[in-house]
C-alpha cells in the first residue's frame, strides 16, 4: 500500500498543471480546473500586450509623433477632401516600420521601404505594406483637424491611453480567441484521447486544446520583440506567424497521449488486473 501511494502521489505531481510549455505540462491541463486554466492565459495575454504595446511605442508612436510636428498650421480634413497648405509629395516621417507621406494625387513619387507607409491623398488614404495596398475614401461626415496646432496636443494627451485601450482589446481578444479555438480543437482532441484509450473527458479536452495554444502565443511574443528590436524582418515575421498556429497544431496532435491510459483499457491491458 505504501508504494501504491507513493505511485498515486508521483503520478498526481506529474499531472499538477502549472505550464504549458512541454506536451507533458499542456496534457495536465486535462485534469486541472477551469480557473488554472483561464489563470494562465490571462497571464500569457498580458505577455502578449504588454509586447504589442512596447512594439507599437518603440516602432510606431515616434514616427507619428514626427509626422505630426511636420504638419503645416493649417489644414483639415472636412467633407470627404483633405485640405493641405504644404508641397505635394511630401514625406512627413520615415522609419523602418512605419512611413507616413501626404501625396494627393498618389503619384507614387515619395514611396517608402519601410514596412506599412500610409498614404494621404486628397479624398482617400492609401496603406501599402508587403501583403499589397488598401485604399480608404475618407468619410464625407468627418471634420478632422490635419495640422500640428490642434493635432500636438491632442496626441500628446491621448497616446498614452491609446496605448493602454490597445493593451485591453489584446488581452480581451486573446480571451475570447483562445475560448473559441478551445472549442473548434475539442472534439478532435477527445477523438485522439479516444483512439488512444486516455483519461480524457470532453471537458478535459476543451482545457487541453486552450492550453496547447499557449507555446505558439509565447512564441509570437518572442518574435514580435525580435521583429522590434529589427531582428527579423516582414516576411520572416508572417513566416514566424504560420509557424505558430503550426505549433499548435502540434501541441494538440501530440499532447493526449501524454495522459495517463483510461483505467477500463488498462486493465484490459494488464493480464494480472
Amino acid at each position: 500500500r505504501g508504494g501504491g501511494a507513493h505511485m498515486n502521489e508521483s503520478v498526481e505531481k506529474a499531472q499538477f498543471a502549472w505550464q504549458p510549455l512541454t506536451a507533458r505540462g499542456v496534457a495536465a491541463f486535462a485534469h486541472a480546473t477551469l480557473g488554472r486554466l483561464l489563470t494562465v492565459q490571462f497571464v500569457v495575454a498580458l505577455l502578449a500586450a504588454g509586447t504589442f504595446v512596447w512594439f507599437l511605442h518603440t516602432a510606431w508612436f515616434p514616427q507619428i509623433s514626427e509626422a505630426i510636428r511636420q504638419l503645416p498650421p493649417q489644414g483639415e480634413l472636412q467633407s470627404g477632401r483633405l485640405e493641405w497648405q504644404g508641397a505635394s509629395p511630401s514625406r512627413l516621417a520615415e522609419g523602418r516600420f512605419l512611413a507616413v507621406i501626404v501625396d494627393l494625387d498618389h503619384t507614387g513619387e515619395a514611396r517608402s521601404p519601410a514596412h506599412v507607409q500610409v498614404e494621404f491623398g486628397r479624398t482617400d488614404c492609401m496603406i501599402f505594406s508587403l501583403f499589397g495596398y488598401v485604399q480608404v475614401a475618407y468619410p464625407r461626415g468627418w471634420a478632422v483637424a490635419f495640422n500640428r496646432t490642434e493635432l500636438g496636443p491632442w496626441w500628446g494627451a491621448w497616446a498614452p491611453p491609446i496605448l493602454a485601450i490597445s493593451a485591453g482589446l489584446v488581452v480581451v481578444g486573446l480571451m475570447v480567441t483562445w475560448a473559441c479555438l478551445a472549442t473548434v480543437y475539442s472534439l478532435p482532441v477527445w477523438l485522439i484521447g479516444f483512439f488512444a484509450n486516455r483519461d480524457l473527458s470532453f471537458r478535459g479536452s476543451w482545457r487541453l486544446a486552450g492550453a496547447a495554444l499557449m507555446p505558439g502565443a509565447l512564441f509570437m511574443c518572442a518574435v514580435v520583440f525580435l521583429y522590434g528590436c529589427g531582428g527579423l524582418d516582414l516576411v520572416r515575421l508572417t513566416v514566424a506567424g504560420a509557424l505558430h498556429l503550426v505549433m499548435g497544431w502540434v501541441y494538440l496532435i501530440i499532447s493526449p497521449s501524454r495522459l495517463l491510459r483510461h483505467p477500463a483499457a488498462a486493465e484490459k491491458a494488464n493480464p494480472f488486473a
